[in-house]
């Protein structure tokens, strides 16, 4: 049992009884050992055993308690990383060395690790000297001018490829000659074989280098990864080269060339394998080139040009026709139509003038603009949905916890697998040789790279894609959970209706004032709902003068109440207002009239006497009801959820061709319809606009948010959609399908080759004399090859998924 010890920041204390507060809750978790706060210090002391218990949990009980602990998130971009045990590896190493971490999540095709920690306790720096000494290097970029780390990288990378090609071609070469007996018999003298060791030391010694490297370090961790693999099987090749010519009686062929190609040919496919997955990174490239680099400032002293950079908030900048807008802000001179197609989906420009909103990343078209610079930096829209789209590529499909595990033992099963190799070949021919041969093959062919990427290419070519469609993902569990979910909610007004309501019919009742319309419309002018917005309006369009309202009260869910003049005023529901009223059948039945054309209605009580009603109604979304079909046609459940009536809800669905309603449910009541269905067994996605649809959206196993990617929706829901089309749902889950099918299409291809091609190489196909020499006896050299072509095979079929409608 390991204790742990950590002193963490607690945000939200007001007095001593908070303090307790926590402590009581904590204490309450099994494994704590000891737990204090200190209201003076807003701290929280507390030793736990991390066996049973983790830092995420004691934060989870905090939170759960009403308090919170802040945390950081940064992503640290990692070289060195060869295949999945090394994205483990460096989980694991900072999970348990540094304080203060929430989560960490390395990914191998994205080449970075993402971490969550309390600042104070943990820091960019110590995280770094934390991978550094578990055998990879952090990347950073310098300051402007200075060569950064990246580039010093790649640089080496792209030498000890050179090197690898210059010094393994000729030996290459020069070894086949030989071996065919074009080059004479003086070839097989001994200096021809040291000739053959000088070319191929290099190779194994710096070419190679990183595979001893990363090998020792990752053995000295606890765990194998590939550069084991490729390691050892080369330097059985080159050692037992070495022997021969220091001990001839111990063979007559040397494998200098073998153990060369082996590497380079792997440098080589690696360097192949890093520029393919880069491609499945473009979105976000694509996304950060809508950024302009330059900007030109409005000073006193006339307008200069600066990077993006250094622009702050409050700085006045000019951009020109067809000139990208840099920042978030607001027009403070001219006209112009905007393209926010990055944004919204919507390919015509809309129009701009002074105080309007402008977003960066958006085309100004035509017009010179003035903009203040509101939001800058990190705290762009742009900016933030980059952000996302990074965390999202970064992130973990619950697919891949199969492969990780199969990884973890993969690489020491491997190499049991080859040393059984070379006893049996060694027992059953009496030779070492081809036992030596197989063995290496083996060793080369197992390495687990396509395992590695079949996930996470899939994840950042998918995320990638819906990104630049206007579809934000938030992680691979959103996209996967999307694409296995059977059950699609909607809320109804500002999803399935266009959210804007208008009053299509006003029937005064008997014996109503004259005035009952005017006291309706005054009494509606203090309300924020959009009933009452509606009706507002409707009395500006018909001249209505409005009076002073007082004692205004919102009765929740049902209405409002006020005095205006001497006059007591209700106006809401029809329920709400006829309750405990007798002889209300006349009314009852117009009410119902109106709820049959799809219009919500309320009723206007002036001191205790019904006066009259107004039926409001929202529009169809014109694209929703071929959405929803197509939906249905995808084999989805269909079902709408909305605080409205039977009787127009019922009218809305039947015009959008949904299945299922749920009518007069209060906000927090579409959650439990959530609960419902997910209690049935459905997996269950909420579709709202990401505000008042809120705990429906965070219960849903995908909450899908609908909004312009200037509101708060980019911070709500699972997955987000810019702009109102609904088409884009299709879209979404079409997409979120095909990338959990390419996930399982690279499994498959990554397993089906390891299981197929190990055996091959191990030589299980020796004994059949009619098939090829190839795949009787397959060469270290050709096993190189095939294990480079997998995982680019893997990796090119994820990008298929750019070219996903």
């Amino acid at each position: 049992m390991a204790v742990k010890k950590e002193i963490l920041p607690v945000q939200g204390m007001t007095c001593a009884n908070c303090a307790a507060t926590i402590e009581r809750t904590v204490k309450k978790l099994s494994g704590i050992r000891s737990a204090s706060v200190n209201f003076a210090t807003e701290e929280l002391t507390v030793e736990y055993d991390t066996s049973s218990l983790s830092l995420a949990d004691i934060l989870s009980s905090v939170q759960s308690a009403g308090y919170d602990i802040p945390l950081k998130k940064i992503r640290i971009p990692v070289a060195g990383m060869t295949c999945a045990n090394c994205a483990s590896t460096i989980e694991r190493g900072l999970t348990r060395k540094i304080p203060g971490l929430y989560k960490a999540a390395a990914s191998f095709a994205d080449e970075s690790v993402s971490v969550e920690y309390v600042p104070g306790l943990a820091s960019p720096e110590m995280m770094a000297e934390q991978i550094i000494d578990l055998g990879y290097t952090p990347l950073t970029d310098q300051e402007p001018g200075e060569e950064s780390t990246i580039d010093t990288h790649h640089r080496y990378q792209l030498r000890a490829l050179w090197t690898g090609i210059l010094f393994t071609a000729p030996l290459f070469i020069l070894s086949m000659l030989r071996d065919f007996g074009i080059l004479g018999m003086w070839s097989h003298a001994l200096w021809m074989n040291l000739v053959f060791a000088f070319l191929a030391t290099p190779v194994q010694f710096y070419t190679g280098f990183d595979y001893y490297k990363n090998g020792w370090k990752s053995l000295r961790n606890g765990s194998a990864n590939m550069d084991v693999l490729v390691a050892l099987g080369s330097s059985v090749a080159y050692i037992y080269s070495w022997i021969v010519i220091l001990f001839p009686n111990a063979g007559d062929h040397v494998y200098f060339e073998t153990s060369a190609v082996i590497i380079t040919l792997i440098r080589l496919g690696k360097y192949l394998e890093s520029r393919t997955k880069g491609q499945a990174g473009a979105a976000i490239k694509e996304l950060l080139n809508l950024q302009p680099e330059t900007v030109e400032k409005i000073t006193d002293a006339g307008t200069i040009t600066l990077p993006l950079s250094q622009v702050e908030p409050g700085d006045i900048l000019l951009v020109r026709p067809g000139g990208k807008i840099p920042v978030d802000g607001t027009i403070l001179e001219g006209e112009s139509a905007v393209n926010e197609s990055m944004l919204t989906g919507e390919s015509l420009p809309v129009d701009k003038r002074k105080g309007d909103p402008v977003t960066g990343g958006t085309l100004n078209t035509y017009g010179v603009l003035t903009i203040r610079a509101d939001n800058v930096g990190e705290a762009t829209v742009l900016s933030r949905i980059i952000a996302m789209v990074r965390e999202a590529q970064g992130s973990k499909a619950p697919i891949q916890a199969l492969a990780d595990k199969i990884a973890a033992v993969f690489v020491p099963t491997v190499i049991g697998i080859a040393f059984l190799t070379l006893i049996i070949w060694r027992l059953a021919l009496g030779e070492w040789v081809p036992g030596l041969l197989r063995m290496v093959a083996v060793l080369v062919i197992a390495c687990p790279c396509a395992m590695g990427l079949a996930t996470p290419t899939a994840i950042m070519a998918g995320t990638g894609r819906g990104a630049l469609k206007g579809i934000l993902f938030r992680n691979g569990t959103a996209l996967e959970t999307a694409a296995r979910a059977d059950v699609i909610l909607f809320d109804k007004t500002g999803t399935i209706t266009r959210g804007e309501l208008t009053v299509q019919d006003v029937i005064p009742l008997k014996k109503a004032p004259d005035n009952w319309l005017a006291l309706t419309v005054s009494a509606e002018t203090a309300s924020e709902h959009p009933l009452g917005r509606a009706v507002v309006k409707y009395g500006e369009s018909q001249g209505i003068s409005r009076q002073p309202v007082k004692d205004f009260k919102i009765h929740s869910g049902d209405g409002l109440s006020c005095r205006i003049g001497k006059q007591k005023i209700r106006v809401g529901k029809p329920e709400w207002i006829l309750k405990e009223k007798n002889d209300t059948n006349e009314i009852t039945s117009q009410v119902q009239d109106l709820r049959q054309k799809g219009q919500t209605v309320i009723l206007t009580e002036i001191d205790g006497q019904v006066a009259g009603m107004a039926g409001l109604a929202d529009s169809l979304r014109e694209d929703i009801p071929e959405t929803v079909r197509s939906l249905q046609d995808m084999g989805l459940k269909t079902a709408m959820v909305t605080g409205d009536n039977r009787v127009t809800a019922e009218a809305i669905a039947r015009e959008a061709g949904i299945e299922t309603v749920h009518s007069g449910v209060l906000p927090d009541g579409k959650a439990d319809i959530v609960k419902e269905f997910q209690q049935k067994g459905h997996r269950v996605i909420m579709v709202g606009d990401g505000v008042n649809d809120a705990p429906a959206l965070t219960l849903a196993d995908v909450g899908i948010a609908m909004g312009t990617g200037t509101d708060v929706a980019i911070e709500s829901g699972d997955i987000i959609l810019s702009g109102h089309q609904s088409a884009r749902l299709t879209d979404t889950l079409s997409l979120a399908r095909k990338t959990l099918t390419t996930i399982k299409q690279n499994l498959f291809w990554a397993f089906f080759y390891n299981i197929l091609l190990i055996p091959v190489a191990a030589g299980i196909l020796y004994p059949i004399e009619n098939l090829p020499d190839l795949l009787r006896e397959l060469h270290p050299i050709l096993a190189a090859l095939a294990m480079s072509v997998s995982s680019i095979t893997v990796i090119m079929n994820s990008l298929r998924l750019y070219s996903a409608k």
